[in-house]
């Protein structure tokens, strides 16, 4: 009876082998090192054989399937609690160290994109503590298509150790550290972002194409009635690129030390006067002597230069700035230096607006035993004698649902605890559009991933350029209003950062307050914990006699200022559609008083409304009053 029994179980295990032996292919999403999402059920998806079934096995738990007749499949595993590392048996395939814990994607341009390693405010505490293993990231190739794509390119997940930290998403990192240490979970980041880039690229072509009177709707009817001739073009304009990023980045050795010699004649090159002017194209070459009197080390002084450089003195190359990364001081080393001439050679490009830049006034010189050796006025430069002109790449990946198609698309099976969003700057001319465009990304993207109220965690833009004592017509505050209003959808959170911008940079180097700032709308929407989430915001406003009284709510144990004075960053219209400045003081716990002038009726009120505000307003958690605009009456005819 044993025997029989023994053989009737080999017999099963032998059948059930054969009946999932098929081979099948999985998106490089689910590859060794993933992150699942904890307690909740969750999608595993890919290609195999028409009809042939399909298994998958993790954490104790078995489900199956069967290849559709399209060739593809999707499974569903039961929840399963935060741990690992497991190993998830897809027929016979293995995926190894996987680990359940919370998983977000990463959305947005370049200020989410911008990594750790481009002069982040405290990078370096973070390379030196080490990183957090259990925190693992995934970034989604840059790409774009005319037609919804079923996979993405190939990548890794990757851990957020020393060795990879400085390469990722700075606010995702910050974000997921406190997702870590706060919840003991393991935590995944998708990253699928991309700088400079509008909603409407980031949003379905067919669902904008139906948006009447829109900046994006005749572009998004047109993406979606011809999807096979832009997906052609889309392919040139993708070679015209990759011939392009091979000429940026490998300059011809011969070439690159020829024009870069103290001996190398530069008589039909132009000239140029540096920094005030800028004539540069393509990859442009610049060269510029300079004299010494005896040879020792030389320190380059040279901290503006956009995007990209190779720099050379007397032929030899001395340093190479990427995009993105922060220009050093560049040491030079005696033995490559002359007594008498000597020669410093620049190749610099800038993909981005094809217009590089080298250069600030007082910030271009050399350094030798204290002495300053300034580089300032004329240069000799050449945009196409060393190298030809850069093969012509257009942005086509700013086209409605392009970076949807290529980018999120792929991806909408991949279960998520949810998603945190940077973006706007580059519809910040076209804000009367963007509640409604910016609604509808949410709203189509949960629809994509079957999850009516998936979180959508948001940063509001910081300020930005030069301050104004008055700006009624800002372009940025108006982005910033219409990021508000878009609160009004389920499960939403913003994080307000309007005192941490700068005003000549567009990307601030203070991530971390991002980063935690996102991560308190989490606690708040997504883990429902009671905590103080945003900054002062505006409950309600009344006149009494000469003066309007502003009631807030979200003040923790009540509101203050950065620094003791009035509160400063209201203007208010008054009853013949004039703007005036005005101040407050804070009464109580959870008010401003606002004096008004004798003869004014104020119509509307606004605060923080300018590219760059000056606003001192916190509550007692040290978060930012969160800027609005309010019409408070109309003017009778």
């Amino acid at each position: 009876m044993r025997n029989i029994l023994a053989l009737l179980l080999i017999t099963f295990l032998f059948s059930c082998t054969d009946k999932f032996e098929s081979v099948v292919t999985l998106p490089s999403v689910l590859s060794d090192g993933m992150v699942l999402q904890r307690d909740k059920p969750v999608t595993i998806w890919g290609k195999g054989i028409p009809g042939e079934k399909v298994r998958v096995s993790i954490a104790g738990s078995i489900s199956s399937g069967k290849v559709l007749p399209d060739s593809t499949w999707k499974v569903s595993i039961p929840a399963n609690v935060a741990g690992g590392p497991h190993i998830m048996q897809v027929n016979q395939q293995q995926v190894k160290d996987v680990y359940f814990g919370d998983v977000w994607l990463a959305g947005g341009q370049s200020n989410m994109e911008w990594p750790l390693k481009s002069g982040v405010i405290g990078a370096k505490e973070e390379y030196e503590s080490g990183g957090i293993p259990l925190i693992r990231f995934f970034k989604v190739e840059k790409s774009y298509a005319a037609i919804p794509r079923s996979t993405i390119p190939p990548a890794e997940w990757r851990k957020a150790d020393s060795s990879n930290l400085m390469d990722f998403s700075a606010i995702a990192w910050f974000f997921a550290k406190k997702n870590h240490l706060e919840m003991g979970v393991p935590v995944g980041i998708i990253e699928s972002n991309w700088g400079g880039t509008p909603a409407e690229g980031w949003t379905k072509a067919e669902i904008l194409a139906e948006m009447q009177n829109m900046s994006f709707s005749e572009e998004a009817l047109d993406m979606q009635e011809n999807q096979e001739k832009w997906e052609r073009e889309f392919q040139a304009n993708e070679n015209r690129r990759e011939m392009r990023d091979m000429m940026v980045h490998h300059p011809d050795s011969t070439s690159a030390k020829d024009a870069s010699s103290v001996s190398y004649n530069d008589s039909n090159w132009k000239r140029i006067n540096l920094p005030a002017d800028n004539p540069l194209s393509d990859i442009a070459w610049l060269r510029k002597s300079f004299n010494l009197t005896k040879v020792s080390d030389l320190e380059l002084i040279l901290p503006a230069i956009d995007q990209m450089a190779f720099i050379y003195v007397n032929g030899k190359l001395v340093h190479h700035k990427d995009w993105g990364s922060v220009m050093p001081d560049v040491k030079v080393p005696a033995d490559l230096l002359f007594t008498g001439k000597n020669v410093i050679t620049i190749r610099v490009i800038n993909t981005w607006n094809n217009q590089p830049r080298i250069g600030e006034k007082g910030m271009m010189y050399l350094l030798q035993d204290g002495r300053k050796i300034n580089l300032e006025g004329t240069w000799a430069y050449s945009n196409n004698v060393v190298e030809p002109k850069l093969p012509e790449v257009k942005w086509y990946n700013w086209k409605p649902g392009a970076m949807y198609n290529a980018m999120i698309h792929p991806l909408v099976n991949y279960t998520l605890r949810g998603i945190i969003w940077y973006q706007g700057e580059s519809n910040a001319g076209r804000a009367g559009e963007y509640q409604v465009l910016f609604s509808t990304l949410i709203s189509s993207w949960r629809t994509a991933w079957n999850s009516k109220e998936l979180p959508f965690l948001f940063v509001q833009l910081a300020n930005f350029m030069e301050r104004k004592e008055m700006q009624p017509e800002s372009n940025w505050a108006a982005l910033r209003e219409a990021q508000r209003k878009t609160l009004e959808l389920p499960k939403t959170g913003m994080a307000v950062t309007i005192d941490i911008g700068e005003e000549d940079d567009i990307h601030p180097r203070n991530k971390k307050d991002v980063g935690e700032r996102l991560w308190l709308q989490a606690k708040k929407i997504v883990f429902n914990e009671q905590v103080v989430a945003s900054g002062p915001e505006i409950k309600s406003i009344s006149k009494d006699g000469a003066h309007l009284t502003l009631t807030y709510e979200s003040i923790g144990e009540g509101l203050t200022l950065v620094k003791d004075g009035d509160v400063l960053g209201f203007i208010i219209k008054d009853q013949n559609g004039k703007w005036h400045q005005v101040k407050g003081q804070i009464e109580g716990k959870n008010q401003v008083k606002i004096p008004l002038e004798s003869g004014i009726e104020p119509m509307e009120i606004r605060y923080a409304w300018a590219d760059n505000p000056e606003v001192n307003l916190i509550n007692s958690e040290g978060l930012p009053a969160i800027p609005f605009q309010k019409i408070m009456a109309k003017k009778e005819e």
